[in-house]
């Protein structure tokens, strides 16, 4: 490359089948004289596939800071680098969002080019009508977090996009139709691009028994695309519950628990809307009372 074309050249690579590799990106790799990579061992195979020379320098999430400054360094010597992640495109639940921007403090060009995520290869596969998707990508490891990070998304009117690890996927999967209720849409893509792929769609109720009727099914690594929440309606399905069970003299809790069980929505969203309708039954009894206090005085 000539020294007007120095920069950092932001390469996704392919998730599995190397046949999704662009020609542009195989192009840049092979002019590039270096490659800055997450996993130099499980790169260095890659760039010898594509015909790449390139010398190779370690850039994953602990030594991030420390790279960018090597990466920095060939910059201002006018070498061109590349950017590379195991699999995927970099920056997106992968590193290299620190080392982009280090580069591009420093002044130096970021090029990005396209190429495979496997949110996005999901998302076209999922077959679900939702106009917007928001990617989350990995969900907090411990339940707690988990559950609260859930909690905030489930009255959202958006396709729901999240990356999982094998070992924890089952616990996923049951963490979600806890907290959306089981009858949204999961589709499950596993193993994109790969020799056993599979893209499975069901309702989240049903999502937790599929996989276990199967060992292998919970193999791989996976991306979850769960549908939007309904839209929110006066009068609507679990808020009729709520009043009537609620009006009944239900405490909030066994109201809840019991919308949740006819109406399929989602038991945090439940819970967080019959305290909403309780607080607004006492404020009314409230008012209700001091009025009378007041036509009887």
């Amino acid at each position: 490359m000539t020294k007007e074309s120095t920069a950092l050249y932001v390469v996704p690579t392919p998730l599995g089948h190397l046949g999704d590799m662009t020609q542009r990106a195989i192009e840049v790799l092979r002019q590039v004289p270096w490659v800055a990579a997450e996993d130099t061992r499980h790169s260095t195979p890659l760039l010898r596939h594509y015909g790449s020379n390139a010398r190779l320098l370690a850039a994953h999430r602990h030594n991030e800071e420390g790279a960018a400054q090597q990466v920095i360094t060939r910059l201002a010597a006018g070498e061109s680098v590349a950017l590379v992640v195991d699999a995927g495109t970099p920056g997106v639940s992968d590193p290299g969002a620190r080392l982009v921007a280090r580069v591009r403090a420093a002044g130096y060009r970021v090029v990005p080019l396209p190429g495979p995520c496997a949110a996005v290869v999901a998302l076209s596969a999922a077959g679900l009508g939702d106009a917007h998707f928001l990617f989350y990508g990995f969900l907090p490891s411990k339940a707690g977090q988990r559950a609260e990070a859930l909690r905030q998304l489930a009255p959202l009117p958006y396709a729901l996009v999240f990356y999982e690890a094998p070992h924890r996927i089952v616990e996923a999967v049951a963490a979600l139709a806890e907290a959306f209720g089981p009858g949204r849409t999961l589709v499950l893509a596993r193993e994109l691009t790969k020799l056993f792929e599979s893209i499975h769609a069901c309702p989240l109720g049903e999502a937790q028994e599929w996989l276990l009727a199967d060992a292998n099914r919970q193999r791989g690594e996976f991306v979850l695309v769960v549908s939007g929440a309904p839209p929110a309606a006066e009068g609507g399905a679990g808020e009729r519950v709520l009043r009537l069970l609620l009006d009944d003299g239900l405490p909030v809790s066994q109201a809840t628990r019991l919308a949740h069980a006819i109406t399929g929505a989602g038991r945090k969203a439940l819970y967080q809307q019959a305290l909403c309708l309780q607080e607004a039954g006492e404020a009314v009894a409230a008012h209700r009372a001091a009025a009378t206090s007041t036509r009887q005085s």
